[in-house]
């Protein structure tokens, strides 16, 4: 089977198209013939050496297709159903294998779609519902909105009833973060974030998601009110430097670093929060926008674009 393969860390280039064996499924495993495979800054951040990985590896969370074949004891799928799945590091392939477990039918749903909203609305499902749990009368900033999980957090933070301040880049991508809810927009290019934040609501949010890191960690300190909350789930502009603990004292702040994983550790976590999102997007509470589609073998293109902040959406790549 073909599968893109990362021999050493670097820039998109050490991506490349190569053969792999076949995966066999075990015990209590399935066998899924990738349709689609979500791109995410995670995957980037494998690629880049930012996160530890065993090389050679293979890239990808997230994909859906069709089970091609069961491992012994499964009863939850079956041959032939379509399915979507969070993966291990390998979904950029023409076959993975998944725990059955954690593998959800998906009758209904466009393959596409569930291969575009399982990472990104789970991410965003677990911040606004435990990492800060968003309320009506909220007020949260949320950085990079015209993005693919930024465009779902304003959904989901709206449909809660809370107040959505985004920021972008450019008029064109504040259009898309308007029209997916946010009540304010700051150009960061243009506007200091605190202070636009400021004129906005003096006090102050009551809470950041901030998947940017580096570059827009600082002012979302800034932005918080009173005991304010500052999520940190990303790093698209790079890590974020040693935090003094000192600074979050002046107005009492919470400062969370979430991983998605941690928030899924149960079966029942699991697929709590995946029907949940799959319930939003059945009832059009939130709507998932693909802004491209890729073939696997212009992987490199994908991650280039991505991190070269040309997107508005989700990137998808379609494996043939």
């Amino acid at each position: 089977m073909q599968a893109i393969v990362v021999d050493h860390v670097g820039g998109p280039e050490v991506m490349c198209l190569a053969e792999r064996p076949m995966p066999t499924p075990g015990p209590g495993e399935v066998l899924v013939r990738n349709h689609f495979a979500g791109v995410n800054y995670i995957d980037t951040y494998y690629r880049s050496g930012l996160y530890p990985a065993q090389l050679p590896a293979t890239l990808g969370n997230e994909a859906s297709g069709i089970v091609s074949a069961i491992g012994p004891g499964v009863t939850q799928v079956q041959v032939g159903d379509h399915v979507a799945y969070l993966a291990n590091q390998d979904a950029y392939a023409q076959y993975s294998k998944a725990q059955a477990s954690r593998v959800v039918k998906i009758d209904g749903l466009p393959l596409d779609t569930a291969a575009a909203v399982l990472l990104q609305g789970l991410t965003a499902h677990t911040l606004v519902t435990r990492a800060y749990a968003v309320k009506s009368g909220d007020w949260v900033l949320v950085h990079a909105g015209a993005g693919g999980t930024g465009r779902l957090l304003i959904q989901l933070c709206r449909h809660l009833g809370a107040s959505v301040i985004a920021t972008v880049s450019s008029e064109e991508k504040a259009q898309i973060a308007r029209a997916a809810g946010a009540h304010h927009i700051i150009l960061y290019t243009k506007e200091i974030v605190p202070d636009a934040v400021r004129k906005i609501i003096p006090e102050g949010v009551h809470a950041v998601f901030d998947g940017v890191g580096k570059a827009t960690f600082e002012g979302s300190l800034k932005s918080l009110r009173m005991e304010g909350s500052m999520v940190s789930f990303g790093n698209s502009s790079g890590a974020v430097p040693p935090v003094h603990l000192f600074e979050l004292s002046q107005k009492n702040l919470k400062l969370l670093r979430p991983r998605l994983y941690g928030y899924l550790l149960t079966e029942e976590d699991h697929r709590r929060h995946i029907a949940e999102v799959l319930r939003l997007v059945e009832e059009k509470v939130i709507d998932v926008h693909v802004f491209n589609i890729y073939d696997l073998a212009d992987a490199p293109k994908a991650h280039e674009d991505l991190e070269g902040r040309k997107t508005m959406g989700k990137l998808l790549l379609r494996i043939d």
